[in-house]
């Protein structure tokens, strides 16, 4: 009897321990490999987080076409198997938690996800939960409100998870969606944007199953101008996240029109801060490197915005750093609140000191958001919520191929330009799994150099049609 209680004590301990050691390791092992050049008081990357996960060859198809499409020409040319997406998203989320601790994002990525059975899709978002990952699901948003219910809902009608993660990519380039199939501007999108989103508002209603959503935007030549109208008219949804991506020469090359190479990162921040009527700071934190991903998390009330963190604030800034030395690598996404709360309090008993920290840190977001009773009006009428502005700067296979190979070589190229894709490629913050293999690979490298065999591969294990032996005579 007592031996059970030890364990039971133990197992409790390390449930609500802040950071759980095997976390710890993790994040120590991602700042060692970082390099040098990103290695700055603001890098996120090996302090809070070990970065994003995703996975890949588990359902690579699409019933939408889009230009650019990072997928290789034969992805459409294998066939969605839910027992195949189901025991490679297991394989690739095992082999995660083994290397990268046991908390983490992951994406359910490769392909169009509402393709999936329904049964099958929660059943590998149960598959990445049951590794520790906090999983969205990554759609172009086509689907209708009883996917989503068969999803979310077990056969008895009952919620098969506490909360749910989509994101939605919605833009111009797409064509075959249903009621928009060739759309001539982005706010002939609108309607689908916000309907998408009330699917949820509905979801949580009916079941009480709340949701984190995300939009995600391609952007070229073609649709920059529109950026900021996009951006206006998401913010007033209810999405959590604006992820908009300039387009790379990645994947399927018949897909490729335009100057990509005009768009800059730093053009598409600007047309974002445009949409929001207002700066948005996003140099207070890093993540891998800043040629790579730009990301701000800001306050919203209604009215108004502010930014989490004034990086042109001295106080923030050492608040930052003294809050990412005591509570970096705590996690939340998908935890209990009874073990929120105890982690927060033990961080909290072993850094007495930050809780001042902590209070005048808050005082100053809620001065930049208006005021206590600004602040406190806007949860009262449910229009408080944190909103987060990213863009991820993808990079060109032509670039990142020889860039890769001479990394496994494990040599440095001479060419400026080879030589910074390998620094961002050596920082990068999204990762996928290659437990066949023991390796993680960064996603530019896996769409630039590994995807067009692999679905080569999948187009045999998996055809549209079933292989018959020729018949004998």
């Amino acid at each position: 009897m007592i031996t059970r209680f030890a364990a039971l004590f133990r197992g409790v301990e390390l449930l609500t321990r802040p950071v759980h050691p095997d976390s710890r390791a993790a994040l120590d092992r991602r700042w060692a490999e970082l390099p040098e050049h990103v290695k700055t008081p603001a890098q996120l990357l090996g302090r809070s987080a070990v970065g994003c996960e995703g996975t890949h060859g588990v359902f690579p198809k699409c019933n939408l076409t889009c230009s650019p499409c990072y997928h290789s020409a034969d992805a459409n040319k294998v066939r969605v198997d839910g027992g195949h997406t189901v025991a490679e998203v297991s394989k690739q989320m095992e082999f995660l938690r083994r290397l990268r601790g046991p908390r983490a994002h992951a994406q359910l990525i490769g392909g169009e996800v509402s393709l999936l059975p329904a049964k099958d899709h929660a059943a590998a978002l149960a598959a990445m939960r049951a590794n520790g990952r906090e999983p969205m699901s990554m759609t172009h948003g086509d689907f209708d409100y009883g996917y989503l219910l068969e999803v979310a809902l077990d056969d008895a009608g009952k919620p098969r998870f506490r909360k749910v993660s989509f994101a939605a990519h919605f833009d111009s380039l797409m064509r075959g969606r249903r009621g928009a199939v060739r759309p001539r501007s982005e706010a002939e999108l609108n309607p689908f944007r916000a309907r998408f989103a009330d699917m949820f508002v509905a979801l949580k209603r009916e079941h009480g199953i709340s949701s984190y959503l995300a939009h995600n935007m391609t952007v070229t030549p073609s649709n920059i101008n529109q950026v900021d109208g996009v951006t206006e008219a998401v913010l007033g949804m209810p999405y959590d996240m604006l992820s908009f991506q300039p387009a790379a020469y990645i994947g399927d090359d018949r897909r490729w029109s335009g100057d990509f190479e005009d768009i800059t990162i730093d053009a598409v921040w600007s047309r974002i801060e445009a949409g929001a009527g207002q700066r948005i700071p996003w140099q207070g934190t890093q993540f891998g490197d800043r040629r790579c991903n730009r990301t701000a998390v800001t306050l919203t009330t209604g009215s108004g915005m502010a930014a989490l963190l004034d990086p042109e604030d001295p106080l923030d800034i050492a608040a930052r750093d003294t809050l990412l030395k005591s509570f970096g690598g705590m996690y939340f996404g998908g935890t209990p609140a009874w073990i929120v709360a105890a982690k927060i309090l033990r961080a909290l008993l072993a850094h007495p000191g930050d809780i001042p920290v902590i209070a005048a840190f808050v005082r100053r977001l809620l001065r930049r958001a208006g005021g206590l009773k600004k602040v406190a009006t806007a949860a009262r009428k449910r229009q408080l919520s944190f909103k987060t502005f990213v863009v991820h700067n993808f990079m060109d296979a032509a670039d990142v191929a020889p860039a890769w190979a001479l990394m496994e070589q494990g040599q440095t190229s001479d060419d400026s330009k080879i030589r910074e894709t390998q620094e961002r490629l050596g920082s990068c913050m999204y990762a996928m799994s290659h437990p066949d293999t023991g390796r993680l690979v960064p996603a530019c490298v896996q769409h630039s150099s590994l995807d067009a065999a692999e679905n080569a591969g999948l187009r045999k294990m998996l055809p549209l049609r079933p292989v018959t032996p020729n018949a004998r005579p």
